[in-house]
Formats: structure tokens, sequence, C-alpha cells
């Protein structure tokens, strides 16, 4: 398909002349020069992806492998504004919808990520519960005990959509009350609003700074 920038530009480009749609990437981040580069590419060219959903290495549903989920890219609080850091320094932060996930279905954690400067979230471990996932990591393997990842039809019994689908729209929309009420309780409209520097973060040391201190 494509081993440089060049070609991965070019490759979304195809994919947004032959659909006439929007088209996004999701990259974890590992390489800091890479996100430079892709920056000044796109803005010398005016052209790349339209969203660009940026991962934590924490690992999102449980499914990555642990030496993966351990040990390969940058956790979402590193690697989110480094890459849109990135990409404001190229004036492009208005050219692109920046979307953040890895382990960002609590409110806090959601919160200070939109406060980072994310137009979106993508959660998966938080609401895989709500389906039943009881974080074997067999996922890869085909054989999930609860039917939420296989195909095998014995084991596919267990996740009925009926009841599934209703306790997972009552978790996105508690999240969503629990976000909207942070942004209440900051005098906020919206939970899109939260400011850095209306969060403090724990140092591991039983303190606390200002979130303007660490980002």
């Amino acid at each position: 398909m494509f081993d440089d920038i060049a070609g991965l530009v070019e490759f979304v480009e195809r994919i947004a002349d032959a659909s006439g749609k929007p088209v996004g990437i999701k990259s974890a981040v590992g390489d800091r020069v890479f996100w430079s580069e892709f920056a000044e590419h796109m803005a010398a060219t005016g052209q790349g992806p339209d969203s660009i959903m940026v991962d934590g290495g924490e690992g999102g549903t449980g499914a990555a492998p642990l030496v993966f989920a351990d040990h390969v890219a940058l956790p979402i609080r590193q690697a989110f504004p480094l890459a849109r850091r990135t990409f404001a320094e190229n004036c492009l932060e208005d050219t692109v919808v920046f979307g953040a996930a890895r382990k960002l279905g609590r409110p806090p954690d959601a919160a200070l990520t939109l406060a980072l400067g994310a137009d979106m979230l993508g959660v998966g471990r938080e609401a895989m519960p709500a389906i039943g996932c009881i974080q074997a990591q067999e996922c890869q393997t085909g054989h999930c005990p609860t039917g939420a990842a296989t195909q095998r039809p014995r084991l596919v019994r267990g996740l009925d959509p009926t009841d599934k689908s209703v306790r997972m729209a009552s978790y996105i929309k508690s999240l969503q009350r629990d976000l909207r009420s942070r942004g209440h309780a900051m005098e906020h409209g919206h939970q899109s609003k939260i400011r850095l520097d209306q969060i403090s973060i724990g140092n591991g040391s039983g303190h606390t700074v200002p979130a303007t201190e660490v980002f």
C-alpha cells in the first residue's frame, strides 16, 4: 500500500477521491520525528487525512498482546499532546479533527483529554464490561468465553444484542452525563470547554500540580 509519509497521504487522497467522504487515520505515537515530518508534509501539500485518532500505548479494549500494551508506544497523556502540538506548530490544528483513544472511558480521564484539545474520544475498555467482557484477553484466539470477540456459534450465544445494546447505551449515557456535570461545575455549557488550568494532577507523592505545568 505505502511505506512512507508521501505514500500514506497519497493513499488517503485516493480513498477520499473514490468515496467522496472524509478520511481519517488511527495511529499510536512512538517516533517523534515521523509526526513532525507528517505535519510538515501536510502543510506543504495541503493534502492528508481529515481526522487523526491518536492511540495511547496503554491498550484500549484489552485485545493487544501484553508486551505491546506494556512496552510499545507512548501513553495517551504523552502521545496526544505531542501529536496535536506538532500539527499546531504547522498551523494545522483547525484543519484536522483530532481524536484520542485508550482508557478514556472514565470522566476524569475523558475531561482531561478534552481539555488537551481532543475533538472526539474513542472508548473501548471501560465500555466492554457493559456487553459482558471479563478481560479474559482471549480476543485474538477466537475463544472469548463471553462471546464478545469470537465467531464460534457456541460462544456467540453468550452475547445477546437485545440485552447488551441496552447496557451499552446506559453506559454511554452515564459517561456523557458525568462529563456534562463536570463541565457545568466549571461554569461551562459543554464539557469540551473545560480548560487545562481548571485541572490538577497528582504527582505521585501525595500532592497535586496544575495540569498546565505537566502539559
